[in-house]
This record gives C-alpha cells, structure tokens and sequence, in this order.
C-alpha cells in the first residue's frame, strides 16, 4: 500500500505529460517542482540531468526513479508524472517509460535520501498500484492512491 503522503503534494502530479525524451520530460518535472516547492527549476532540471548520466534511474517495468539533491529544499520531496506516451529511458530492462516518481532531497540528506528512494521503489514494485496509476485518469486521482492512507484517514 503506498503512503507517499509526506513526499508529494497534489500540485506535483501531472498526468498526460506529453515529452518527447528524458531532457524534455526533465525541463516538466523542474517546472511542477518549482511550481509546488518553490526549488529552482533550472537546478532541478540540472540535477536530473546530472544524476542519469551516471546511469539510467529507469526502474524497469515502464518506471523510473530520477533524482537529485538541491539547494533550497528543507525536506525530502517527490514530483509524480503519467506520461500521455512512453518514452525510452535507457531502462534497466529496455522497456520505455510512462510512470516517472522525481525525488528532490536536500544536499546533506544522505540516509534520509536512500530511505526515501526505498520507499518509492518499494511502492512502485507494486503492480497491482501502478496498473491503477496508469488507469487513474486525472492527476487528483494519481495523488489519492499514492497518500492513500491518509486520505483514507481524512474522511
């Protein structure tokens, strides 16, 4: 069950992003965490960029991981898109990608970063989830299944 809640906001979901690469899909997710964090966008795209040339965060499975630590972030954050087309990722199992979880972690964040890309790989390795997120349809239903405990808490 996801529970995603403290790493995302609603206003950092977009579904039906249409990109045609990584360098376009990376200038999206720069601009939705500007836009819900308040980050830097041109830092935010750089730091993706430099993170996936040490290798391809594409998890596999259509998903991919990509993440960066910023200056100007005081806590672990995450940008979740649903692409309207897959796009290749260079992913570890060729397959091209259409489910995308940014995390945007402060610099000194260490454990706290790889606790938290656990956490959204553990999620994501869930099928059963990513059919649903794939079905969902609008990005407010997207936020629902992934904070689903506690929006299951505040009805």
């Amino acid at each position: 069950m996801a529970d995603l809640a403290d790493l995302i906001r609603p206003e950092a979901v977009g579904d039906g992003l249409a990109v045609a690469n990584k360098k376009a899909l990376f200038h999206q997710l720069g601009q939705l965490a500007a836009a819900a964090y308040g980050v830097d966008a041109k830092a935010a795209v750089d730091g993706l960029g430099a993170r996936e040339k040490l290798g391809s965060t594409g998890f596999g499975g259509g998903v991919a991981i990509p993440h960066a630590r910023l200056d100007g972030i005081d806590t672990i954050r995450a940008v979740v898109v649903a692409l309207a087309r897959p796009i290749d990722f260079d992913s570890v199992d060729a397959l091209p990608v259409d489910l995308v979880v940014a995390l945007f972690s402060p610099p000194g964040a260490g454990a706290d970063h790889l606790k938290a890309l656990a956490r959204v790989s553990r999620a994501l390795r869930d099928q059963d989830l990513i059919a649903k997120l794939r079905g969902a349809g609008s990005k407010d239903a997207m936020y629902v299944l992934l904070a689903r405990d506690e929006a299951r808490d505040a009805v």
